[in-house]
């Protein structure tokens, strides 16, 4: 691309007529190089059934042709019209078995109805028909946020039956594989497979949620080959995902598109604190700075490749009663976050804010007056950095010091059979972010940049290249796992690799079924260590290192919310617990194995222990690595191999950091040698370019 895309969603429907030319002429002075369009209002493109209205777009689009605008065209498929729900009625979704949702939100529809594809489809048709060729449409994304609902109506669960069939061949074999003797589910044809509302076993509910995320993938597929009967070459087919929909895995549902495209929502003012907040609730808007960096790293995650941001924060986004517009800085700070690593564009929610409907107070750049104020002037500050900055900083590829290794089946599994207890008592359904995220955590506050590899993409690769590119690779909570899965780990690390292990890793095979072998399951003995029982920890448990050991743990070091029981049998103990029961365990071992090494951690760290973890695996951080606290430093390559860097000043005080490298300020000009002291003020961002 030749530079950021850099725009928002826009709904001229919304809003009266009369303000098309300010929106747009404010778009160009804001330097807006993209708008995405017509994804929300399938009611205003066919009123009625079989009356269609295309037409009502065209000055909206040739507007923004004429100032040098790109178009995104979205499909409208996600929020249906009024006739078509009750025309059928049957189309309705269900959560439950017989229970619809209501209509009169969004999403509410079964997306597999034969009735709603057709209707789908013609929509579809008419829309891309009507515009692929203008001139200002650049791209299309299908459908909005995806895999909202598990589905459980008649013809999809019927269709599950189908799916478990193809992929088992007999009822014996799902009754062998599940374990369906207990509580007597033996099933004796498949007509005896009960429905997913009661369901108890966690091998059913494994199966089940990969045949919804399967739904999904197909559905975005099916509407992305719609599109690209009628799209030029040059126009990309994306969707918007919402990461923590119950119904997506995002590496498949990607492979069929020509780009990611997700939605980082965050918590601003404190909520981008550094230090960050002991221990913050992440949701599907993140908080603290460091699950920022990990919702951007989730989208490079999907395609192993720069992505577009298609929604984002413009002023305080959620409901009525959350109303926290960004400090003044923010919206730099988080924009230049998303581009090193690896946005290619950042499109706010939304233009203009609106003055009815549900999202009445997710604000918009522009306020309900439509008078340009904070959040306009500093976004198109932004525009005009990004339009400087120009292509190099366009399809960047952020640096990573260390990888991590996601796995969808692993979330779902621990979602349903949680491992960690929330205060009150309740399973954690949030189980698997709640082991993956504090490892994540850990390295970002050590000062080290993360790639996040999922697991089916790390294994398809050689053990050997993979060690080389991603020196330090951490498996924390990869609890479902397959035996080529688990031997993969281990070649890494007889690579050369430097494998990390942590909490529940190995304990399940790709059933979700617990294997019948001492933990961790087929890397006990390479790692040097194994437990057979575990324990949740009512309170922290203070971690101290033994004489010796290279863990320079600080006195608040601590394991928390679960701890195995882990016995050393030739790995070094790095660090043990402090407790007159815990303390016969190991918490950190370490052992070399091959050319490499294993290290497990038997907790979940808190952030002192996961830091000071991190450091000791990457003691060289670069002369980049040692920031003032509340600086972050990252890097990244250009498409033409230069080399970026971005300083990030996170607090309210000015900062001076040493320059690590000779180089040139890209927004300004402005030449520094290495070592000279570089200015940050409060809330502020450099984007550096190094020389050779």
């Amino acid at each position: 691309m030749p530079r950021v895309l850099f725009g928002a969603a826009y709904y001229p429907e919304y809003h009266p007529g009369d303000l098309l030319k300010t929106d747009l002429d404010l778009m160009a002075e804001a330097r807006f190089s993209v708008i995405r369009v017509g994804e929300s209002v399938w009611s205003t493109w066919e009123p009625e059934n079989g009356r269609f209205d295309l037409d009502w777009l065209q000055p909206a689009l040739d507007g923004a042709h004429e100032r040098g605008i790109s178009v995104i065209l979205g499909t409208p498929t996600y929020a249906v019209p009024p006739w078509l729900a009750r025309l059928y009625p049957e189309i309705a979704g269900e959560r439950a078995t017989g229970s619809r949702i209501g209509w009169g939100a969004r999403q509410e529809m079964d997306f597999t109805h034969p009735a709603y594809r057709f209707h789908a489809e013609r929509i579809i048709r008419k829309v891309v028909e009507r515009y692929a060729d203008h001139p200002s449409v650049i791209g299309f994304q299908v459908d909005n946020e995806p895999g909202l609902h598990l589905l459980h109506n008649h013809g999809v669960f019927q269709r599950f039956v189908d799916w478990l069939r193809e992929r088992y061949g007999d009822v014996e074999t799902l009754n062998r594989e599940w374990g369906l003797v207990y509580w007597s589910h033996r099933l004796s044809a498949w007509a005896d497979l009960w429905t997913p509302d009661g369901n108890a076993q966690p091998q059913y509910e494994q199966a089940w949620r990969r045949f919804q995320a399967d739904q999904v993938t197909e559905f975005i597929a099916w509407q992305a080959d719609i599109v690209r009967e009628y799209a030029r070459p040059e126009q990309f087919v994306t969707t918007c995902i919402s990461y923590e929909r119950p119904g997506i895995a995002d590496d498949e549902l990607t492979r069929r598109l020509d780009v990611a495209a997700g939605n980082p929502y965050y918590v601003m003012q404190d909520g981008f604190a550094v230090p960050s907040a002991p221990d913050s609730p992440q949701s599907w808007t993140t908080h603290d700075t460091w699950a920022f960096y990990l919702s951007a790293d989730r989208m490079f995650s999907s395609r192993q490749a720069p992505f577009l941001v298609t929604e984002t924060n413009a002023q305080a986004i959620g409901p009525s009663w959350v109303n926290q517009p960004a400090y003044d800085g923010q919206w730099r700070q988080a924009a230049w976050a998303l581009v090193s690593r690896g946005a290619s564009m950042v499109e706010y929610w939304q233009w203009r804010t609106l003055v009815f409907g549900t999202e009445t107070y997710w604000g918009g750049v522009l306020p309900h007056s439509g008078r340009p104020g904070r959040t306009y002037r500093e976004i198109a500050r932004i525009g005009a950095e990004l339009e400087t900055a120009g292509a190099l900083v366009a399809d960047l590829t952020p640096d990573a010091d260390v990888a991590m290794l996601y796995s969808m089946p692993s979330k779902w599994a621990l979602a349903a059979q949680p491992a960690l207890a929330l205060p009150d008592g309740e399973p954690d359904r949030r189980s698997y972010l709640a082991i993956f995220d504090p490892f994540y955590r850990g390295a970002f506050e050590a000062g080290l940049q993360v790639r996040v590899l999922h697991a089916g993409q790390a294994v398809a690769a050689e053990p050997g290249e993979v060690a080389a590119r991603h020196p330090v690779l951490v498996a924390a909570g990869l609890y479902a796992a397959d035996d080529a899965t688990l031997d993969w780990l281990a070649a890494y690390a007889a690579a050369g690799g430097h494998l990390v292990l942590g909490p529940r890793t190995a304990y399940a095979d790709h059933e979700a079924r617990a294997r019948r072998e001492v933990q961790p399951a087929r890397l006990a003995g390479a790692a040097g260590v194994w437990y057979d029982e575990f324990s949740n920890l009512a309170a922290d448990l203070p971690v101290r290192a033994p004489a010796g050991s290279p863990l320079a743990l600080p006195a608040d070091a601590a394991g928390t919310r679960w701890a195995d029981g882990a016995h050393a049998e030739g790995a070094e103990v790095l660090a043990g617990y402090d407790h007159p029961h815990f303390g016969q365990w190991a918490a950190v071992t370490t052992r070399a194995h091959g050319a490499g090494r294993i290290t497990y951690v038997g907790t979940v760290p808190n952030p002192a222990l996961a830091a000071t973890l991190f450091r000791w695996l990457v003691p060289d951080a670069g002369p980049w690595g040692a920031m003032p606290v509340g600086v972050t430093s990252t890097g990244a390559t250009a498409a033409d191999g230069r080399r970026l860097r971005f300083l990030h000043n996170w607090t309210w005080e000015e900062k001076t950091v040493p320059a690590g490298a000779s180089v040139r300020d890209v927004l300004t000009g402005t030449a520094h040698e290495a070592g000279e002291p570089l200015a940050l003020g409060p809330w502020d961002v450099r984007v550096l370019l190094e020389w050779p």
